[in-house]
């Protein structure tokens, strides 16, 4: 049976790609360049707000990375003046996550976002109650696709991997869940598209936020037989 389930931030809770767009762009502005089109932060993002800048950085006409110290502080510092500008949860997400919670699944973030910024942006639109753990990018721990975060995670929960469901929407969460040993959970409602989560192995994918339910009674009615 899953006891726990793990899932990323940005385009598996969070609809929040306007957002990064927004911060990102203004960033680029600052320096002259080119603003970069919205979609186009679908596949910018995923592995961490300086990876995210880089990628931002070279589109936009800064192959040198010339601009990338000052532009990686100056993105902190302007999405923290407005970290839920055009962020919400994803339909039928909230409701899910209180399901699994009462049938007594524990909850947790994994995210590459810098640690206060991962806290701060599910606290801001989910509470303070709904998630056992949050665990953003910080000294010391190496950045998914390692399965590092993933296993301290399980660990502290006193799970086995394979009693985690990982959930998340890019390559790299599908990396990330199988080099941990995890069950993965693809979601086709965020920033990437199903073929990225088939050609990285995820377990099964998902259409809607509430399937991740059925996933959970799934194994659940497996267990019991």
């Amino acid at each position: 049976m899953f006891k726990a389930c793990i899932l990323d931030i940005d385009g598996t809770l969070l609809d929040s790609v306007e957002s990064i767009a927004y911060v990102a762009n203004q960033v680029l502005k600052e320096y002259g360049l080119t603003p970069q089109p919205v979609e186009s932060y679908k596949y910018f993002a995923g592995d961490g707000a300086d990876e995210l800048m880089k990628r931002a950085l070279r589109a936009a006409g800064d192959p040198e990375m010339i601009h990338y110290e000052e532009g990686r502080t100056l993105y902190r510092e302007i999405f923290a003046k407005d970290p839920f500008y055009h962020v919400k949860a994803f339909d039928g997400m909230p409701e899910t996550l209180l399901e699994l919670k009462k049938k007594g699944v524990r909850l947790a973030v994994l995210s590459n976002k810098p640690h206060p910024a991962a806290v701060k942006a599910i606290e801001g639109i989910y509470g303070k109650e709904c998630f056992d753990v949050i665990l953003g990018q910080r000294e010391g721990m190496k950045r998914k696709p390692s399965p590092e975060g993933a296993w301290m995670i399980a660990k502290k929960f006193g799970v086995t991997p394979k009693e985690c469901m990982y959930v998340g929407d890019t390559n790299t969460d599908m990396q990330t869940g199988k080099s941990a040993g995890m069950y993965t959970i693809g979601v086709t409602w965020g920033f990437r598209d199903r073929s990225e989560l088939v050609e990285n192995h995820a377990d099964i994918l998902i259409d809607h936020p509430t399937e991740l339910i059925s996933v959970w009674e799934m194994n659940a009615g497996e267990e019991t037989l």
